[in-house]
C-alpha cells in the first residue's frame, strides 16, 4: 500500500509538471535537457520539500529552484544586465500587425531561444506562464524594476528577431 507522502508528491508532480517543463523548454530550447531540469526539480523537492512551512508557496519554490538549477548549470555563460525600464523603451522597434498575424507559438518559442539568457527567463514566465511582475521578482531573486527592465529589453530583442524573421519567411514562401 502507497503512503500519504507518495500520493502527495505524486499528486504535486501531476499539477506542475507541465508548467514546470514548458518554463524549463523556454530557458533550455532542447526537451531533453528540460526534462532534466524538471526531474532535478522535483528530485531537490523529494529531498527538501518538507522545509518549506508555507504549503501556498509550493509552486513558487519549484519554479525558483528550476530557475537557480538552471543558473548554475549556465552560471559562466550568463552574465546579468541591469537596465532600467524606462530607459529601453525608447529602443522598443515598432512591429506591424500584419507580421503578428503571421507567427506562430512554435516559432516565437524558437526565437525566444536567441533573446540574450538573463532575459528569456523572465519573458517566459510573463508570457508563456502568466506570472505576475511580483511573482517574476520574487522566483528569480531580483528586484522589481531589474524584472520590468529585462522584460522590457527581452521583448525588445524578440521584436526585432521577428522582423528579420517575418521577410525571411515570405521569401521562402514565393521560392
Amino acid at each position: 500500500m502507497r503512503d500519504k507522502g507518495e500520493l502527495q508528491f505524486e499528486k504535486l508532480v501531476e499539477s506542475y509538471y507541465g508548467p514546470l517543463f514548458r518554463f524549463a523548454y523556454s530557458l533550455t530550447h532542447e526537451e531533453n535537457s528540460a526534462c532534466d531540469l524538471v526531474q532535478e526539480t522535483f528530485a531537490i523537492w523529494a529531498e527538501k520539500g518538507h522545509q518549506l512551512l508555507d504549503a501556498s508557496k509550493v509552486k513558487t519554490w519549484l519554479f525558483t529552484t528550476l530557475h537557480r538549477r538552471f543558473l548554475q548549470d549556465k552560471r559562466r555563460e550568463t552574465r546579468f544586465v541591469h537596465v532600467e525600464l524606462g530607459t529601453a523603451e525608447a529602443d522598443l522597434p515598432v512591429l506591424q500587425p500584419e507580421i503578428v498575424s503571421q507567427i506562430d507559438a512554435h516559432s516565437v518559442v524558437k526565437l525566444l531561444g536567441q533573446v540574450n539568457p538573463s532575459f528569456q527567463a523572465p519573458v517566459s514566465l510573463f508570457y508563456l506562464e502568466d506570472y505576475s511582475y511580483n511573482e517574476i521578482a520574487e522566483v528569480l531573486e531580483l528586484p522589481l524594476g531589474t524584472v520590468k527592465s529585462r522584460i522590457a529589453r527581452g521583448l525588445r530583442e524578440l521584436r526585432e528577431l521577428l522582423a528579420k524573421d517575418i521577410p525571411a519567411r515570405r521569401r521562402e514562401a514565393t521560392a
